[in-house]
């Protein structure tokens, strides 16, 4: 084994139920004039008003921008942070799931650099520090409120894009699993699982060539030590408290468990990186216009079992911390388990047709910063093959391919 790896994280995170309650003394330290970013719903919500009237308790000045879209548009980063320029925040509160938090992150690089979102898309485009964001999740799922992503939505590229830096990784992370107690079962179930893949994958992804320069050149450095513990710590807790979650939303320990196992795994992906699953998915989402969770979940099993020659000692791994009998049964449980909470089992049954396969296999072979980190590689030809099975729900088809 490397003895080699990387963590970047927030400067803080402060994870329990009631501690949504501490914002006002966080908040108070990092600045005097808060913009709180969410979207409408969230903004009526007798929590975010609490954390709110907390705010100016401690004496800051806030103002509240509600205009989160879901996939964050770029048109409405833009909209907001030229609104919210004159009121010269100097902290911004990201409120709720992840497009809310990644809302917050675009408009805090908008006010602290200007021009557009697109001047940043890709890794290590931002140019410096921005203004020091605290998020605070309403959703256990995508853990960007402590990753250094902020994924948006452009009508002029027909897959979504990503900001990747450091620099967008927020200062602090208030992380209240209480305020997740509302979260609908499908929507608790659609993040948790896109929870678990982000652990799967950063757990199982390729281990790069180790240089000095690999942690400054890359945003994303695959496979090591630091992150391999975030991702089977986030793969434990999921395995315990997904299903238990879905089945009873009221659950504050569930509630718990899977809050933080989003978190962990956020912590793993964000140094690690995603792979093949998230690269299918991208294209899969633009045609089938279905949550990206629910995408990427329906894929992992399909993707692990392509993978599986070379993951060996991750599957033991995993099935030790899952409580399973050998590696050989963690494939069937995880996809035993999306099935359970509701995940299409088939990209079929996720609603894409027959004819997309080919498009889909070229775009996700094109997406090479997610290819590059799968363990396994997958050419063209694999791809189809890879796409094929987990389309049609039959994973013989992707024999045949020898192992590289």
């Amino acid at each position: 084994m490397t003895h080699f790896g990387a963590m970047r994280s927030p400067r803080e995170v402060i994870f329990g139920s009631g501690q949504r309650k501490a914002l006002g003394l966080v908040a108070k330290r990092l600045g005097r004039r808060a913009l709180v970013v969410t979207d409408q719903r969230l903004a009526g919500d007798a929590d975010f008003l609490a954390m709110v009237m907390d705010l100016q308790a401690s004496g800051l000045a806030v103002r509240i921008e509600s205009g989160t879209l879901p996939d964050v548009p770029v048109p409405a980063t833009l909209l907001a942070a030229d609104a919210a320029r004159e009121f010269a925040a100097d902290v911004v509160i990201g409120v709720g799931g992840g497009s809310c938090l990644d809302m917050a992150k675009c408009i805090a690089l908008l006010l602290s650099h200007g021009g557009q979102p697109q001047d940043y898309y890709g890794e290590l485009k931002v140019p410096g520090p921005v203004l020091p964001v605290i998020a605070v999740p309403t959703t256990a799922g995508t853990g960007s409120e402590v990753t250094p992503v902020a994924v948006l939505s452009d009508n002029e590229r027909t897959l979504k894009v990503g900001i990747s830096s450091p620099y967008l990784i927020p200062m602090v992370a208030i992380c209240d699993p209480e305020l997740t107690l509302t979260c609908p079962a499908t929507l608790t179930a659609i993040a948790g699982a896109d929870a678990l893949t982000h652990a799967i994958e950063a757990f199982t992804a390729a281990r790069r060539e180790v240089t000095p320069g690999l942690t400054q050149d890359r945003v994303f450095i695959g496979k090591n030590t630091l992150s391999d513990q975030y991702a089977l710590t986030a793969i434990s807790l999921l395995w315990k408290g997904l299903e238990a979650v879905c089945a009873d939303g009221k659950n504050l320990v569930a509630r718990s468990q899977v809050m933080q196992g989003a978190m962990f795994a956020g912590l793993a992906f964000g140094v690690a990186g995603t792979a093949a699953a998230h690269a299918i998915q991208y294209p899969v989402g633009a045609v089938t216009h279905t949550a990206h969770g629910a995408g990427v979940a329906c894929l992992m099993p399909w993707v692990m079992q392509w993978n599986r020659p070379v993951i060996g000692a991750e599957l033991e791994q995993m099935a030790a911390v899952m409580s399973l009998p050998n590696g050989a049964a963690v494939i069937p449980a995880i996809a035993a388990l999306f099935a359970r909470i509701g995940i299409p089992p088939t990209l079929a049954q996720l609603g894409l047709v027959e004819d997309q396969l080919d498009w889909v296999a070229d775009q996700a072979c094109g997406i090479e910063r997610l290819i590059q980190n799968n363990p396994r590689p997958l050419d063209r030809s694999d791809m189809r093959k890879l796409v094929q099975a987990a389309y049609s729900g039959v994973a013989d088809v992707m024999q045949g391919a020898e192992v590289a």
